[in-house]
């Protein structure tokens, strides 16, 4: 009976967690990644079940490790947050990034952007932006079947998936999330922070002095009504005096009745005779 030969382990295959590629290649596409980064996450950061990532490598067939992409910011609804080396797909239950964005830099060419443009429209986003700060030019593609479409005006854009609004209208692109907030770096947070601080002390400052007025008006009433009560007593311990006066006097002039009438009675003149 021929052996059989025992079963050669099945291969482990790795994911790299990294492209080798920096996440920007000038500050201003850095600064525009970390900018929508985080006003994406700000938006979404009360909903357990939405992950936003930047330059995160996305596997999207399993034992493939060979087809990726890394958007420069995406997000994946019905995903729950937490730290991740990578997105793969079949083990976020199938469920692609549904929105992505790209910050182009001069190095970023058109082949490398057409790859990316089939890539994200072959595997399932359902809307990209892509964004060029130095021409300040903002394009969108809306998934319509199996196609990226090119969404014609982008000035007063809302995101169906996002709820958030592109304003072109300015001299550089502006984003809103669905409550109004503008996406802001994190200077333009710093100085908002400052201006809110300041605003806070100025409100602070006023409680206070409404609150020390009120303490004095509190005083100034209370005394008001101590000298009140003070000169009640006054006039009722003087009534009262007048009052046993009025007896004293009254009792002295029944006295002296009585008395005449009795020396009446005796045949005495009265001293007042």
């Amino acid at each position: 009976m021929t052996p059989i030969p025992p079963s050669k382990p099945a291969r482990r295959i790795v994911y790299p967690e990294s492209d080798g590629k920096p996440i920007a290649d000038n500050t201003v596409q850095y600064e525009w990644i970390v900018t929508i980064h985080g006003g994406l996450t700000g938006t979404f950061k009360d909903d357990p079940r939405v992950f936003v990532a930047a330059d995160l490598l996305w596997y999207p067939v399993e034992g493939d490790n060979k087809t990726s992409a890394a958007p420069d910011a995406m997000v994946a609804i019905g995903r729950p947050k937490g730290d991740r080396g990578s997105y793969k797909q079949w083990e976020e239950g199938g469920i692609p990034p549904q929105v992505v964005f790209e910050i182009l830099s001069p190095n970023n060419g058109s082949s490398e952007m057409m790859r990316k443009f089939l890539f994200y429209e072959k595997y399932g986003v359902e809307e990209y932006y892509i964004y060029d700060p130095d021409r300040i030019k903002l394009e969108g593609y809306l998934r319509q079947g199996a196609k990226l479409t090119d969404i014609p005006e982008m000035d007063g854009w809302q995101s169906p998936r996002l709820g958030i609004r592109f304003d072109m209208s300015g001299e550089v692109l502006k984003i809103y999330r669905p409550d109004g907030e503008p996406f802001l770096t994190y200077l333009e947070l710093l100085a908002d922070r400052d201006a809110n601080l300041v605003l806070a002390q100025k409100h602070e400052k006023r409680a206070d002095e409404e609150a020390q007025r009120a303490e004095e008006e509190r005083l100034a009433r209370l005394q008001a009504q101590q000298r009140g009560d003070r000169a009640q007593k006054v006039a009722e311990e003087e009534k009262k005096r007048a009052e046993e006066e009025k007896k004293r006097a009254d009792a002295a002039e029944a006295k002296a009745a009585r008395l005449e009438e009795q020396l009446r009675r005796l045949g005495v003149a009265s001293p007042s005779e």
